[in-house]
């Protein structure tokens, strides 16, 4: 056992875990207890005073600084000899770490454990103390919680939180813990938990949608394909056992089978009353049903499932629901999540709106998707790949017929749970290559593929010839070490032929920085120009967009450096793909660790960085982190983009924003005409966050950046709380795409 080193007041905190020191706490200024732990999460022992543990209603306070992918700080205590790790309270912060938490202890605890957060990552644990208080102080504090959040957010999270001045007047400890689950830093539920308080369907619910579906001015048929290859009797019946329970009736069910199977079995019971049939796949089946879909209405919509496959009790009402409320939608497709062994619920995919450049990278998509029978005829029928390999090829042709866009539908719910993790292996890795290179074809796209993660591409797009001139613009102030790291890792990397170095000099006065900059003014694709006002970031790149001849703009921080040669191919590569005006780059710390993988806007602010201090070779959330993919915004530490387009949206805002999230607000305005933002993880470089600008801690910086967040809030209020590439079932308090407390999806039967 590593004892941490430090007392505080009357508490001393011994190490469960091996701790790696991260940086010098002295030097940095970083507080006390600063680690990593070597594996898993870190724990401490609490070792109080005479061995008394406090007990009552504490005030506990503390500073807690974490850098990593899990942000739940936990409080364990047991009245026995061991940590029994049901036993807890959950300790949430604010964004910047402070913990000032009321909790209650039962009497006679005999040990005590505090974990700062639930993975493996950085922490920096200055102080932590309890404080036993009395009962008229616990009131105001809780009163005071109570309010503040009434005050921050909507109506309708309160509500779905539920927590509220009836509430106060009532309930006020219930009231508050609902209240401080909305702090920035609270732990996220668990999701056995989650799903019993907003994924299950009371009896109102069932008879609120019923009413709904009886006034359905239309009603849509869903054709269910049920692939029974190889599957095991009980796994068929679970899927028909599902279907029997759906709200939403109109729809019919065939049950496919291969070779020599005892077809009446598969569908006995229940399924036999409601119509179910099973066939045997077969090449004349496929030719007479493809030839049925061409007869078919438009109102017909084409559903596979596998054997073992479950849909929600909802799951063809609001399909249903959609269609009718998306005239021109062509494909819906939903969430989704596993069955364990147990029958239980897990690993939840809660999936982004439609991305071309997603579902090119993978099949994010998966089978929780109805199609529109019409748009499967016009896209060449179904074939036999689509039962023995899966829906990928499908989904391609469907989305190339019907032009994609706004008549692909995402509904944020998880309406089907499967038991199998299709879509892997060599066979089916060679067949999605082949979907592929079809849908290239089709398109007139040249590129090359290469298979990453199981189920994952990366796609390079073939450039011309003659490829568009990249004028990489790099402002930069003094800080000579960095901008010349910036420069000669460009120069001396960077394997695209037709690029110019564009270094914007803020008034630098550092002798070696000046020497630099003479220096590669000679350079022959570097050109030195001078901006001789206050520093204005996003004033220096627009003078500077002015003065270079590219057609495509690269922003560049000093502060950063080249990792991948061709990183300047697969962002442009992006670049001249349909209706995309800004390619964003993976960024890294020096330690390989993500810092910038796209950025959520509205998430834990204003915008946050996707996937921020994530191990270098982890996948992330759904493989989201190693899959080019479309963002709402992306940063311009390292982004592409055209430069007419810079320029007829008046490129940075520089009246509004000098500083900070000038790039996120570009990357709205190129949204909101019509132009799609793009982020690839096959882009790398270091990014050495804020080095050269240093902190915003004097009073006018402060001043500014809450002008700057401000602006924000007004400007794009309608999108902070809704960003199409994140999910309403996820925080918004955090950024690491963890569940919500209080999910922003719309019920529409309780409009």
């Amino acid at each position: 056992m590593l004892e941490t080193g430090f007392r505080l007041t009357s508490l001393r905190l011994t190490s469960v875990a091996h701790l790696i020191p991260v940086g010098d706490a002295r030097n940095e200024g970083a507080p006390s207890g600063c680690g990593a732990p070597q594996s898993g999460s870190a724990c401490f022992d609490m070792h109080f005073k005479d061995g008394k543990f406090p007990s009552g209603w504490i005030l506990l306070r503390g500073a807690l600084i974490r850098r990593g992918g899990d942000y739940n700080a936990r409080l364990f205590y047991s009245i026995g000899e061991a940590v029994v790790e049901d036993d807890h309270i959950d300790v949430p912060t604010s964004v910047k770490g402070v913990i000032n938490e009321l909790i209650c202890l039962p009497r006679g605890i005999k040990c005590m454990r505090f974990s700062p957060m639930g993975t493996a990552g950085e922490f920096q644990l200055s102080s932590i103390s309890f404080t036993r208080i009395s009962s008229i102080e616990r009131l105001w504090r809780m009163a005071h919680r109570i309010t503040s959040m009434m005050l921050r957010h909507s109506k309708r999270k309160r509500q779905v939180i539920g927590f509220g001045p009836l509430r106060m007047l009532t309930d006020i400890d219930g009231a508050y813990r609902a209240a401080s689950r909305l702090r920035a830093h609270a732990p996220a539920p668990e999701y056995q938990s989650w799903i019993g308080q907003f994924d299950t369907l009371s009896v109102v619910d069932r008879l609120q949608i019923g009413k709904q579906i009886a006034d359905f001015r239309q009603q849509p048929h869903f054709d269910l394909l049920l692939v029974a290859h190889g599957a095991e009797q009980g796994a068929v019946q679970d899927t028909l056992a599902s279907l029997t329970e759906q709200i939403y009736r109109n729809f019919s069910c065939t049950v496919l089978a291969e070779g020599d199977v005892d077809l009446s079995a598969l569908v006995h019971g229940s399924g036999r009353e409601l119509g179910f049939v099973a066939k045997e796949q077969t090449a004349s089946w496929l030719t007479e049903f493809n030839e049925k879909l061409v007869l078919a209405n438009n109102g017909k919509w084409l559903m596979m499932l596998h054997a073992g496959d479950v849909l929600a009790p909802c799951a063809l009402y609001r399909f249903a629901y959609e269609v009718l409320n998306r005239e021109k939608t062509v494909m819906l497709y939903s969430d989704d999540d596993a069955l364990d062994r147990n029958g239980q619920r897990c690993f939840p995919r809660f999936k982004p709106d439609w991305s071309m450049a997603h579902l090119r990278a993978t099949n994010f998509i998966g089978d929780a998707v109805a199609l529109r029978a019409s748009t499967v005829v016009s896209a060449g029928g179904l074939d036999a790949d689509c039962f023995r390999h899966g829906n990928y090829d499908l989904l391609l042709r469907v989305v190339d017929a019907s032009g994609g866009g706004e008549r692909i539908v995402h509904i944020p719910e998880a309406l089907m749970h499967t038991t199998v993790m299709r879509g892997e292996g060599s066979t089916t890795t060679d067949w999605e290559r082949k979907a592929l290179r079809a849908h290239f074809a089709r398109n007139n796209i040249s590129g090359d593929l290469k298979a990453t993660l199981p189920g994952c591409w990366r796609v390079s797009y073939k450039l011309l010839e003659a490829p568009p001139l990249v004028s990489i613009i790099v402002p930069t102030r003094d800080a000579p070490v960095l901008i010349r790291q910036c420069v000669e890792s460009v120069l001396a990397k960077t394997t695209y032929p037709n690029y110019e170095i564009v270094v914007v000099d803020n008034q630098s006065t550092e002798p070696e920085a000046l020497a630099y900059l003479e220096q590669i003014a000679g350079y022959e694709k570097v050109r030195v120009i001078r901006y001789d006002q206050p520093f204005n970031f996003s004033a220096m790149n627009n003078m500077a967009v002015g003065d270079v001849r590219g057609d495509v703009v690269c922003l560049l921080n000093n502060d950063t450096e080249v990792i991948s040669p061709d990183w300047l191919e697969e962002m442009v590569g992006h670049l001249v793909q349909d209706k995309v005006g800004i390619v964003g780059a993976k960024l890294c710390y020096p330690d390989g660790r993500v810092q910038h993988a796209g950025d959520l806007v509205g998430v834990g602010g204003v915008a946050n960085h996707a996937h921020a201090y994530l191990h270098h070779g982890d996948p992330g959330y759904c493989s989201r982190a190693w899959v080019a993919q479309d963002f709402s915004a992306v940063t311009a530490a390292c982004m592409v983009t055209w430069r007419y387009l810079y320029q007829r949206l008046g490129g940075l805002d520089e009246r509004h924003l000098p500083v900070a999230f000038n790039d996120v607000d570009y990357c709205l305005r190129m949204r909101e005409a019509g132009y799609r933002v793009v982020w690839t993880p096959h882009a790398e470089l270091y990014h050495h966050e804020s080095v050269s600008r240093g902190k915003d801690l004097t009073p006018e910086k402060k001043r500014r950046a809450r002008r700057e967040v401000t602006y924000m809030r007004k400007r794009w209020k309608h999108v902070l709380g809704n960003d199409p590439y994140y999910n309403p079932n996820l925080s918004y308090e955090r950024p690491d795409f963890s569940l919500s407390h209080a999910p922003g999806v719309k019920k529409p039967w309780l409009k």
